[in-house]
């Protein structure tokens, strides 16, 4: 039984520019995705509940503004709190290479940014669902 891989897209804070989660979110559904896209300017608190009301395998969110150092780590927290420990959260986005470094520390996965293809994000959410099979 092969299930479709579930993932919620979001923009996260202020940022009003979406895109680029647009064109994520079409290609993974391209792709045999089930996605959720849950539009511009969510909370932290609003990502998290929304990834468990759709019972999603991965969260991905798209940040332009500069506080993925602030929002990651907040929706991080937030889903250990819940405990929802096996849904994978990753993202892209305009993201300096040190910050990188740290928010992959934190627990975040892979983050890409701008230029990657999409294709790349794909077989990433392939190669993770297949690591990570769900009960």
């Amino acid at each position: 039984m092969d299930s479709k891989i579930r993932v919620l897209v979001a923009k996260a804070g202020l940022d009003g520019h979406d895109r680029g989660a647009k064109v994520v979110a079409a290609a993974l559904r391209d792709a045999g995705m089930e996605v959720i896209y849950t539009g511009l300017r969510q909370t932290p608190e609003m990502i998290v509940e929304a990834a468990i009301q759709e019972d999603v395998d991965a969260i991905g969110i798209s940040i332009l503004s500069g506080a993925h150092m602030t929002l990651f780590p907040k929706i991080l927290n937030l889903m250990k709190e819940k405990q929802v420990n096996d849904i994978l959260l990753f993202g892209g986005g305009i993201i300096p290479a040190e910050d990188l470094k740290k928010l992959k520390e934190f627990g975040v996965g892979e983050l890409f940014t701008p230029g990657t293809s999409t294709q790349e994000i794909i077989k990433y959410l392939k190669e993770w669902a297949a690591k990570h099979p769900r009960n």
